[in-house]
């Protein structure tokens, strides 16, 4: 079966396509010995001997499907050249894993793991919408007109975000905690959200990805998604 060299890396659990993509074009795959640039190029999943920086790529026995409760202080990598920890730390597992999107060093809550790129397609293309929800401590409390904001799109530096839903769940005090349920993934977009109507982030948790809920794992805990779960994502 031939198919697209990035589309054959992510089915063996290398990354994702988009990453693989860029592994190709910094010339760090070879295709029987050769190496390979181009990102039309096809292989031979059968035949063809594929090598990424040296080592070889085969494709993954096992496709396995994770929800983990990343802690804050983890960063959202399989790796890291500064010798931080990874969320991938917390699994131990021997196959080859990567999460799917990313959650900042000091956010916590539900992140989806897997060694399925066509799985990640799936849940980060745009046209999905996917809907992710968070929950998040903030500074003072919202007024219905700030809330409006959330909900009508702000700008978060010179981008404005599309339509969300927002609401303040319960208040602590001289804060509140809001709930925020966006399907964009833009570079620390809730915090940006609430910074734009002037309420600080203290903590900030996502509890669900589209149907995937966080339940009751806690921090540092992961799971395997059920059948109903994986089925979810292949039909997205």
């Amino acid at each position: 079966m031939n198919e697209r060299l990035q589309k054959f890396m992510a089915s063996c659990g290398v990354a994702s396509r988009r990453k693989c993509e860029k592994l190709i074009e910094e010339g760090r795959v070879t295709v029987n010995g050769i190496v390979i640039t181009e990102l039309g190029f096809k292989v031979d999943c059968n035949k063809d001997y594929v090598e990424l920086d040296g080592k070889p790529i085969k494709m993954e026995e096992r496709k396995v499907y994770i929800a983990l409760n990343k802690p804050k202080g983890y960063i959202t990598a399989s790796s890291d050249n500064r010798g931080r920890k990874t969320v991938i730390d917390l699994l131990k597992l021997k196959e080859r894993i990567f999460p799917i999107g990313r959650l900042d060093y000091e956010t916590s809550g539900l992140l989806l793991i897997t060694n399925d790129g066509e799985i990640f397609n799936k849940v980060m293309h745009p046209r999905q919408n996917v809907n992710k929800t968070y929950i998040a401590l903030v500074e003072g409390i919202p007024t219905d007109t700030e809330i409006n904001s959330l909900e009508n799109g702000v700008d978060i530096g010179g981008y404005t975000t599309a339509l969300a839903k927002a609401s303040v769940e319960n208040i602590e005090g001289k804060n509140a905690r809001v709930k925020i349920v966006i399907h964009e993934g833009k570079k620390r977009q809730v915090r940006r959200m609430c910074r734009a109507i002037h309420h600080h982030v203290i903590e900030l948790k996502r509890t669900s990805v589209g149907k995937i809920n966080l339940g009751n794992l806690k921090e540092g805990e992961w799971r395997y998604l059920s059948n109903e779960e994986i089925d979810y994502l292949m039909n997205l």
